[in-house]
């Protein structure tokens, strides 16, 4: 990752645009260091969340057969949660205090949560309930994005803004690549694994990962200790004096914060964030259930092959992010995001199932036998070695409903990893300059809880209206939702807009 940070002034995505005189000058290198430190604690929080994403529904059925798919979306839903009642806090904590001390914190606390996680398969019941809590934690640490999210947005010039957030969500795409390929290369470790006798642990293929990431968290946290300083600048990226320590130091930025802040547009931008991250969640969550129903793929086929889809989608996302910095320079900001809610539109349109072709229902080829016997069933199911693959038939509509084709949800991949991300960049880019010069660590921490929310009711959504009424009706609803965002950004339009434009600093 060390490589990574030094090709951000080297490469075409990684580059840092704006380069003044003073490029040498200490503070401006210290500034950009610090910067990149806040890239890696984001790639680091990504690949946190993914490294487990894949392998998260058949830890779960392996540890205790009582969890279903709606319990996956509850458990889901724990890490945003925890995420959201988190991010205000630590949001407002780094407008007080150095954000050295709300990230270790938060850091500490992830680290702890994923070896709760590692560890749940010990208890003798309720094994369900310690993923959940443990991924409710994973989800409080965190929220430490709205520190680092704050943080860049304070310390970069209105020019180089939407530069240093599209090189911030190519980090978090890096994390969103190498979590699922990490999991999908230690899923060769096997469902048994090894056992370490002294310490009672299982490692395998499902409590691998979330011992890797607590020794990225140690990493992480010698960076932020070691490297990180403070540092904030104006619009112009004139150095300022950091808000965070003495009452003194807020009287040379009184005059700044004296105009007052859009509150519609922060509203609008905090509803079309929650959007957009409703959506993700929604097909994070429901990838693996719906391939595995869908495709007849076993629990380790599963999270292998979603791990490479979603390792390819990381790399497209990287290079939609080169397109989306070119593209908001000549065009804006606005109208990128309008591009990416109608690309969203596309996928999840195209994944509605169709034609005649139905998917394969568990145990179908044994029902639908007159030669087999009740006893031979019983002792194919018996065998421990065969899994049963398929859509289960407790699902009703897996008897009515069209199967969904492969080259759909391929497609519909694609499409979805190139809307996402554009969408994602564009929404805090516009948000952290329709909010201005203020100290942006609480705002930026509703923006956190407001997606956390959303990644908190995406999964529980998706996981009731999957297993209840099918895939038809779960995505024709998300269609609905995106229209509605489309419907709203059009007609709030010309309110979005950067904070010194509205009050006639700069112009457009």
């Amino acid at each position: 990752m060390s490589q990574l940070a030094d090709s951000d002034d080297t490469t075409p995505l990684l580059r840092d645009d704006a380069c003044s005189d003073d490029s040498r000058d200490e503070d401006y290198k210290s500034r950009w260091r610090s910067i990149r430190v806040m890239y890696f604690t984001m790639f680091l929080s990504s690949v946190g969340f993914t490294i487990v994403i894949t392998s998260l529904w058949p830890y779960l059925q392996k540890i205790d057969d009582s969890a279903n798919a709606s319990f996956l979306g509850w458990v889901v839903a724990a890490y945003s949660l925890g995420q959201m009642l988190a991010s205000p806090i630590f949001g407002l904590w780094s407008n007080y205090r150095p954000r050295r001390e709300p990230l270790v914190c938060s850091i500490v606390i992830n680290m702890s949560a994923n070896i709760y996680y590692a560890y749940a398969y010990l208890p003798r019941t309720n094994n369900k309930f310690h993923i959940l809590i443990s991924r409710a934690f994973v989800g409080f640490g965190a929220g430490n994005v709205a520190v680092v999210r704050s943080y860049v947005a304070g310390a970069t010039s209105l020019k180089e803004r939407t530069s240093a957030m599209a090189n911030m969500s190519a980090c978090q795409a890096l994390g969103f690549i190498l979590g699922p390929a990490l999991q999908a290369c230690l899923s060769f470790i096997g469902e048994h694994g090894v056992t370490v006798q002294v310490i009672e642990l299982q490692l395998n293929m499902y409590t691998a990962p979330a011992l890797l990431a607590t020794a990225f968290g140690l990493i992480n946290i010698l960076l932020v200790v070691l490297v990180l300083r403070e540092h904030r600048v104006d619009d112009h990226g004139r150095q300022i004096r950091a808000i965070n320590y003495t009452s003194e130091e807020r009287d040379d930025i009184s005059e700044e914060t004296e105009e007052t802040i859009d509150q519609v547009a922060v509203l609008i931008s905090n509803v079309l964030f929650f959007i957009v991250m409703f959506i993700f969640a929604v097909f994070e969550t429901i990838a693996t259930p719906l391939s595995m129903d869908m495709f007849a793929w076993t629990r380790k086929e599963a999270v292998l092959y979603n791990g490479i889809i979603i390792c390819s989608i990381g790399f497209e996302s990287i290079l939609v992010f080169l397109v989306v910095k070119m593209a908001s320079q000549r065009v804006g900001d606005r109208p990128v995001l309008l591009a990416g809610l109608a690309i969203i539109f596309c996928g999840f349109f195209i994944l509605l199932p169709w034609g005649n072709h139905y998917p394969k229902i568990q145990w179908a080829d044994l029902n639908n036998n007159s030669l087999v016997s009740w006893m031979s069933k019983a002792t194919i199911a018996s065998n421990n070695s065969l899994e049963p693959t398929g859509c289960p038939y407790e699902q009703t509509w897996c008897q009515y409903t069209p199967a969904i084709h492969l080259a759909q949800y391929i497609s519909s991949d694609i499409l979805i990893g190139v809307g996402y991300p554009a969408c994602n960049v564009m929404s805090y880019t516009l948000y952290s300059k329709i909010l201005g010069p203020k100290p942006q660590g609480v705002y930026m921490g509703w923006l956190t809880a407001s997606g956390s929310g959303a990644r908190t009711l995406g999964p529980i959504f998706v996981s009731q209206a999957y297993t209840i009424l099918g895939p038809r009706w779960a995505f024709s609803l998300i269609c609905g939702i995106v229209v509605g965002a489309i419907i709203l950004l059009s007609s709030v339009y010309h309110r979005l807009i950067a904070f010194s434009v509205r009050h006639g600093r700069t112009i457009e």
